[in-house]
């Protein structure tokens, strides 16, 4: 017997839907932190609230200044923020909605917008239960911290050492290294390296051991760097030398992608703090340069400026060295979320890792991965219905597979290749 038309794509949605709510995981990039890292471990429902997101949202509202704002203990801030943002207004942006997400998912009645009993019930949870709940509502399997020896709150824990949680990986964040030469070869100079402001061969070999003690100390799967939209490759300036010969001689001995996300703009308005960089469109011809000249270095490679997205596409479809993944901060809105990931997935197909959560506070793992998923799968069944068009009807197992690679499988073949 045939099946119907209708039957078909009804069971095809289904078959999707199935496959990309029930396949664990890897989240490659967040700002997490292993709760052995204590404070720096950030949950609960003030943390939520004093996001920066809505910290940057809340102030378009707020009249107070700045300086009042942050000289407030935190759980004030987060109790004006409710209060503007929630009570006076409905939390219709993704920010907004996204925290009632991460409470509904949790099984919290948000409608009755009751911010005492919120945080009594966080108080009340026992944190390594939470943790494991959180990371099986999301269906995460593995998450990637992002980890930089420049922190000085972070770096004492990773000397120290501790008990580790495996599903928090570690990546290698070297911003100030790159981008403030003037101060981290002092602080490298302080830490025992023996390095001077000139990058003299001796002091680049002193910048390779650093990053070899610190690969190994944290067992690090990458490194990144945040970069300024006017970042340029080839270059005589510090940031230029130090990626050409510390950076990407590491990366390549290791095997091990160099992460680059494009289009920061730092502090665009620092009485914001975190909340205040803004975004920046990329002259892709760093990359193309990066990508062309070291043919043998990976590189995993995410723009945060909406009008990058093509052009990076097109540089994936050339240079096979070049991993694309998700959608951060500013282009982290359903939006651009389904246009970029459609892009992605009709340009250069299966080989991406469409979505990371970039998740600052645990408990955001949920909504970022709820509302993602929910495109993800939107765009996968359009594609799929296409090819049942055309005549080629994927089978159940082939979507899986198909789905397990966009969800940490082309990552895991990537990060393991050789070139």
């Amino acid at each position: 017997m045939k099946t119907s038309k209708t039957s078909g794509r009804f069971n095809l949605d289904a078959a999707v839907d199935r496959a990309v709510a029930e396949t664990w995981t890897h989240d490659i990039h967040t700002h997490l932190y292993d709760p052995a890292f204590g404070k720096l471990f950030l949950w609960g429902i003030d943390e939520l609230l004093v996001y920066h997101y809505l910290v940057s949202e809340a102030f378009r509202y707020f009249d107070m200044s700045y300086d009042s704002f942050w000289k407030l203990p935190k759980s004030r801030q987060a109790g004006l923020i409710w209060d503007e943002l929630f009570i006076k207004h409905s939390p219709i942006s993704e920010a907004c909605r996204g925290l009632i997400t991460s409470l509904n998912v949790m099984g919290l009645d948000v409608g009755k917008r009751d911010l005492p009993a919120l945080r009594k019930w966080f108080a009340a949870q026992d944190l390594h239960d939470y943790i494991d709940r959180v990371l099986e509502v999301s269906r995460i399997k593995t998450l990637y911290m992002t980890n930089s020896p420049f922190d000085d709150a972070e770096r004492p824990v990773w000397e120290k050492g501790f008990k580790w949680d495996s599903r928090f990986q570690a990546a290698l964040r070297i911003d100030p290294l790159l981008l403030d030469w003037p101060s981290a070869w002092k602080k490298l100079k302080d830490w025992g390296y023996k390095t001077g402001p000139d990058l003299t061969a001796p002091v680049i070999g002193e910048v390779r051991r650093f990053l070899d003690d610190w690969t190994d100390r944290i067992n690090a799967r990458y490194l990144m760097v945040s970069l300024p939209p006017d970042f340029e490759y080839p270059s005589k300036i510090p940031s230029g030398q130090l990626v050409e010969k510390a950076v990407l001689p590491h990366c390549l001995e290791r095997n091990m992608p160099f992460a680059m996300m494009g289009g920061v703009k730092k502090l665009l308005n620092p009485q914001l703090r975190l909340a205040g960089d803004a975004v920046g469109f990329v002259d892709t011809r760093a990359y193309e340069n990066l990508l062309a000249s070291h043919p043998r270095n990976k590189f995993l490679v995410t723009m945060l400026a909406r009008e990058n997205q093509h052009e990076l596409c097109v540089l994936a479809r050339k240079f096979r060295n070049l991993h694309v993944f998700g959608c951060w901060w500013f282009t982290n809105i359903p939006l651009c979320i389904e246009e970029i990931t459609r892009l992605r997935i009709e340009l250069i197909g299966l080989s991406v890792t469409p979505q990371h959560s970039d998740a600052r506070v645990f408990d955001q793992l949920t909504y970022k991965w709820n509302h993602s998923r929910r495109i993800i799968s939107k765009v996968l069944k359009e594609k799929y219905h296409d090819l049942e068009k055309a005549g080629w009807v994927a089978a159940e197992k082939e979507i899986q597979r198909d789905v397990a690679g966009l969800f940490g499988g082309a990552f895991d073949a990537f990060m393991a290749g050789k070139l």
